[in-house]
């Protein structure tokens, strides 16, 4: 008899488990706010049916910046890295997010960063305007190249802002230093690795059973506690 009662215990919990649908935190917040922002709310069993509309490059969900560009405070190692060596911090960001190799992106920073301050200087000491305009062009093509890098990266992970280049590349001329931070946050709280995406790692159960009711909540799967009705 009691052999019978843990045989039906234990085909309860296998249906009670194959009831409960695991669903990644990162995206379900992501999908909660477009359809905030279109003006509606659908089923939340429509994030499954998106992820068949999975693109080639991000997948079918919008993720968000960490943070907004002057909220660089928030991490004072990256401010400071992207403050002081800012060359390390842009080759960083391009070898997470799959775009070349640090010391590939951060020796082409250091080119154009060097020839802008030098002309700058030597304008300075001349007073030749050619010099002015040469740092001046360099200067706006080291903008002009973290901005379409900025974009592709936008693009590649599907991160809701601004779609226009323009924007990205006014972002990395006006403050350099908290747009690359703002770009490292999100980069290294997502845990973005060679281009991939892992996201946060937090999860949440939809469908649980609770008392013999199926209900619909969102609880850590960790505290998820699945016990047979009591008759």
């Amino acid at each position: 008899m009691a052999a019978a009662v843990v045989v039906v215990e234990e085909e309860e919990r296998e249906r009670l488990i194959d009831r409960v649908a695991v669903l990644d935190f990162d995206k379900l917040c992501s999908t909660v706010a477009m359809k905030t922002n279109q003006g509606k709310w659908n089923k939340l069993e429509e994030v499954y049916n998106e992820e068949d509309d999975v693109g080639e490059l991000g997948g079918g969900v919008f993720r968000m910046w960490e943070g907004d560009v002057l909220e660089c405070f928030d991490d004072r190692r990256l401010l400071l890295q992207s403050s002081f060596c800012p060359w390390y911090r842009f080759g960083e960001n391009m070898r997470l997010a799959g775009f070349g190799s640090c010391f590939l992106q951060g020796s082409v920073y250091i080119i154009l960063a060097t020839i802008a301050l030098c002309n700058f200087v030597a304008f300075t000491i001349t007073k030749k305007p050619c010099f002015l305009y040469l740092a001046v062009a360099f200067a706006l093509t080291l903008g002009a190249y973290l901005g379409v890098h900025r974009s592709k990266m936008r693009k590649k992970f599907n991160i809701k802002g601004s779609d226009s280049s323009l924007d990205d590349c006014i972002s990395h001329l006006m403050c350099p230093c908290c747009t690359l931070a703002q770009e490292s946050r999100t980069l290294e709280m997502n845990n973005v690795q060679d281009g991939t995406w892992h996201g946060r790692g937090d999860t949440m159960c939809i469908g649980t059973y609770v008392e013999g009711v199926k209900a619909f909540e969102l609880i850590p799967p960790l505290t998820v506690s699945i016990e047979p009705s009591k008759p």
